[in-house]
């Protein structure tokens, strides 16, 4: 009898703490059975291209969960990533173009600059996120809360002066577009480079989270921030790395999304951080830190990817997707939080 009672309770358990997947894989059963072709091969390329960006943005945003922080920064930084790197891609027969001084963009070494400068600025703004929080001991809530607003204002003024006067930055090169608009052709899928770009960047997260003593050193400081600083861990270092390797790959982002979108607003990016925190906490990665995982964090993002496209492939209002994506968040931190509870 004992036996029968501890299987019910493992199971039940199980349920629970899994009851955020379970709805998810319903939500996903329901777009199918209202569309068969939901699934097709080319819905699952857009799906997949659409989330790469969205992974490299979670990749970030995970390492600071990780650690006991956040970071409500990250779309806005996109958003600054994807004007900027915009701008210095523009065509040279774009009659509005930011920089008509610039040389004409012919050469595929101009998107590496791009590339470079993008992640430069946010891994710049990354570490000031990092070393106010280590040094100065603010909070990382309030503090990416007021550089939210702060990176706002910075690409407001960006994309506000002239010639370009609130404009949409577009007219990019068309070599630019097609580096991340671009794909190969595998029999009758088309796999996106966009989602090469992604595997790539899951790797080397995976190796630096893994493999590396910075990573070693990030979940220590999650785990248990004394125990970590009595174990010699520098946790300012540690936290102002972590902080600026998020801005690097918000920067990179941010050119991904540009190209792939073929322009950039001062819209760009927003709420962008929170489908990222959402799928890091779908993906198993704490807020009470010191736990995660690179799959589960990928997964999460094409899981929550999955069901914002479906959503809209299912003409659901804009005003109830809202509301199902909150209710997914609060319920997800909801389950996260009983897990830690239980282990104390």
């Amino acid at each position: 009898m004992s036996r029968d009672l501890t299987s019910k309770k493992s199971i039940g358990t199980f349920l629970i703490d899994n009851a955020i997947f379970f709805v998810m894989l319903a939500l996903l059963m329901a777009f199918v059975a209202k569309n068969n072709s939901f699934l097709s091969l080319t819905n699952l390329s857009n799906i997949l291209s659409q989330a790469s960006t969205g992974i490299i943005i979670a990749l970030g945003v995970a390492g600071l969960i990780v650690t006991q922080g956040t970071d409500l920064s990250a779309g806005r930084m996109v958003g600054l990533a994807a004007v900027v790197s915009g701008s210095l891609m523009q065509s040279s027969t774009n009659m509005n173009r930011m920089y008509e001084s610039l040389p004409p963009i012919l050469a595929n070494q101009w998107i590496v600059v791009a590339i470079l400068v993008a992640c430069l600025i946010c891994g710049a703004l990354g570490y000031l996120n990092g070393w106010v929080i280590a040094k100065l001991k603010v909070p990382p809530f309030i503090m990416t809360l007021g550089s939210m607003i702060v990176i706002f204002g910075l690409s407001l003024m960006y994309i506000d002066r002239e010639p370009n006067g609130a404009q949409p930055v577009g007219g990019l090169a068309p070599h630019f577009e097609s580096f991340a608009q671009g794909g190969f052709m595998l029999g009758e899928f088309r796999l996106p480079y966009l989602v090469i770009y992604a595997a790539v960047t899951t790797v080397l997260m995976w190796i630096l989270w893994n493999k590396t003593r910075f990573g070693k050193n990030m979940f220590a400081i999650g785990g248990n921030p004394e125990a970590a600083a009595v174990s010699g861990v520098n946790i300012d270092k540690t936290l102002i790395a972590a902080y600026t390797l998020a801005g690097v790959l918000y920067g990179f982002a941010g050119t991904l999304e540009v190209a792939r979108v073929g322009s950039a607003t001062n819209n760009t990016g927003n709420m962008y951080e929170l489908d990222a925190i959402a799928a890091c906490v779908v993906g198993g990665v704490s807020f009470s830190g010191g736990v995660g995982k690179i799959g589960g964090v990928v997964i999460g993002v094409l899981m929550f990817q999955l069901i914002n496209y479906g959503l809209s492939f299912s003409d659901v209002n804009q005003s109830y997707q809202y509301v199902i994506k909150g209710m997914i968040i609060v319920a997800a931190v909801a389950i996260d939080m009983r897990k830690y509870l239980k282990k104390k």
